[in-house]
C-alpha cells in the first residue's frame, strides 16, 4: 500500500512541478505591472507624501535590513530571482528547440514524405478507425443550432472587404470551452480552401505558432493522414505538441474535414513539449453566393468547430482567445491571398495539398440530415441578426440623454416642469 502510494506521488510529481512553474510565470507579467504602476504613481505624488516618507524612514531601514527570511524587500527579491530563473531556463529551452525544429521542418519535405505508405507499425484496421463517420456524426452536432443542449454566446462579428467573420463560444460544465465560427472569404473556391487548410508545407508563411510539422502516416485508400505538429506558445507558457489524425468526406462541392487528437504509441509523449490529448478542430466547406449580389456562387463558406484541453486554466484561455481571435483570422485570410496568388502563378501541390484530394464520399442519410440543420442554422443566424438591428441601442443619444437628465436634475427644471404638470391636471379636474 505505502509503495503503490509512493510510486503514485513519484509520478503525479513532475505534473505539480510543471504547473507551479507556469503560475510563476503567468504571475512575472502582473508583478512587473504592479511595479511599474507604482514607479508611475510615485513619480506623481504630492509634495506632502515627502514628510511622510520622512517620518517612516526609520521604519523602512529595519525592513530593509532585517534578517534574511523578513520584510518585504527581500521576499519580493526572492520572487523576482525565481522568475527570472524560470524565463531563463525556459528561453533556453526554446533556443535549443528552435535548433532542432529547424532540422526537423527541413526534413519534412515532399520527398522524404513521398516513401510513407502502409508501414507494419500502423496497421490497416486502425487506419481505418483513426477519424469515422461518428466524428463527422459529432461535428454536424455541434453544428446543429437547434440542439437545446448548447447554448452559444456570441463573441465576434466582423467583416474585411473581401472577408466576413462571425464567431460564438459554448460553456460546458466540464471539459474545454467550444469555439464556433462561420467565415465566408470572397472570390474563393472550396477546392482552394481545402487545400488551403491541408497543406502545412505553406502554413507556417501565416501562422506562426506552428514551429514544426511532419507527416508520420498516410492511408491513400481513404486520404486518412497523421500528423505531429509543435506549436510555440508565449515565453511564459511551455510549447504544445499535436498528435492529429485527419480526413475529408466530400458531397458534391461540399467538403467535410474532420481534424482530432489520437493516441500515437510509436511516438511516447515527452516532459517538453506538453502534449494536448483532447484537441477536435473540424469544419465545412461550400459554396455560397457572393455579397456582391450577383447570384453566382464566387464566395466560399467555413463553418469550424474547435475546441482543445491546453492544460491552461479556462479564464486565461478565454482571455487570449478573445483578444487574439481577429488578428488570428486577419492572419489567415492574408494566407489564404497569398495561397491563391501562388497557385495562380503555377506553384507545384506540396503532398499534403495532393493527399487533401482523395476523399471519401459521404453517406446520403447524413447529407440530408446536415442539409435540414444547415437551413435551421442559416434562418436562425438571420432571425439573430435581425433581432440585433432592431434592438439595437445608439449609444450617442444615450449620453445626450443622460446629460440633459444630469443637467436638468442639476438646475431643478426638470422638477419645476413636474410640478406645473401636476398643477395642469388638478385644475382641469
Amino acid at each position: 500500500m505505502d509503495e503503490s502510494y509512493l510510486n503514485n506521488l513519484m509520478a503525479f510529481r513532475p505534473y505539480v512541478t510543471e504547473t507551479f512553474v507556469d503560475v510563476l510565470l503567468c504571475a512575472f507579467p502582473i508583478w512587473l505591472a504592479v511595479m511599474i504602476g507604482l514607479l508611475i504613481g510615485w513619480s506623481w505624488r504630492p509634495r506632502w507624501t515627502g514628510l511622510v516618507y520622512l517620518g517612516f524612514r526609520s521604519k523602512l531601514r529595519f525592513l530593509c535590513t532585517a534578517p534574511p527570511g523578513f520584510g518585504a524587500r527581500r521576499l519580493w527579491l526572492a520572487f523576482t530571482a525565481l522568475s527570472a530563473f524560470s524565463i531563463c531556463r525556459t528561453l533556453w529551452s526554446r533556443l535549443g528547440t528552435k535548433k532542432s525544429v529547424t532540422s526537423g521542418t527541413g526534413s519534412a519535405s515532399v520527398e522524404e514524405i513521398t516513401p510513407i505508405g502502409e508501414t507494419e507499425a500502423f496497421s490497416r484496421e486502425k487506419k481505418l478507425d483513426i477519424v469515422i463517420e461518428k466524428d463527422l456524426e459529432h461535428l454536424l452536432r455541434l453544428l446543429q443550432v437547434g440542439n437545446a443542449t448548447m447554448e452559444w454566446q456570441s463573441m465576434m462579428d466582423k467583416s474585411t472587404p473581401n472577408m466576413s467573420y462571425q464567431a460564438w463560444r459554448h460553456e460546458p460544465e466540464t471539459g474545454p470551452v467550444v469555439y464556433r465560427s462561420r467565415t465566408v472569404f470572397e472570390d474563393a473556391t472550396p477546392e482552394i480552401v481545402r487545400d488551403f487548410f491541408w497543406d502545412d508545407e505553406f502554413r507556417p508563411k501565416w501562422d506562426t505558432m506552428l514551429a514544426y510539422f511532419k507527416t508520420l502516416e498516410e492511408h491513400l485508400q481513404t486520404g486518412t493522414t497523421i500528423v505531429h505538429w509543435i506549436k510555440k506558445f508565449p515565453f511564459f507558457c511551455s510549447d504544445r505538441e499535436y498528435i492529429i489524425g485527419r480526413r475529408i468526406w466530400e458531397s458534391g462541392k461540399k467538403y467535410y474535414a474532420v481534424t482530432k487528437g489520437i493516441p500515437y504509441p510509436a511516438l511516447p509523449k515527452r516532459d517538453k513539449p506538453r502534449r494536448v490529448e483532447l484537441y477536435f478542430s473540424s469544419w465545412i466547406i461550400k459554396a455560397v453566393e457572393s455579397r456582391k449580389g450577383d447570384g453566382q456562387l464566387s464566395a466560399c463558406e467555413v463553418s469550424l468547430v474547435h475546441y482543445e484541453d491546453m492544460g491552461i486554466p479556462k479564464d486565461v484561455a478565454k482571455l487570449g482567445v478573445r483578444h487574439g481571435m481577429w488578428g488570428a483570422v486577419k492572419k489567415l485570410n492574408s494566407g489564404l491571398r497569398a495561397y491563391q496568388t501562388a497557385r495562380k502563378a503555377g506553384a507545384a501541390l506540396s503532398r499534403s495539398a495532393q493527399v487533401a484530394r482523395i476523399t471519401t464520399k459521404l453517406n446520403m442519410d447524413l447529407v440530408a440530415t446536415s442539409r435540414v440543420e444547415e437551413e435551421e442554422r442559416g434562418q436562425a443566424m438571420e432571425n439573430a441578426r435581425r433581432q440585433k438591428e432592431q434592438f439595437s441601442v445608439d449609444w450617442k443619444w444615450m449620453v445626450v440623454g443622460g446629460v440633459a437628465l444630469a443637467c436638468g436634475l442639476h438646475s431643478s427644471a426638470i422638477g419645476k416642469a413636474l410640478m406645473v404638470g401636476a398643477g395642469q391636471r388638478l385644475a382641469r379636474r
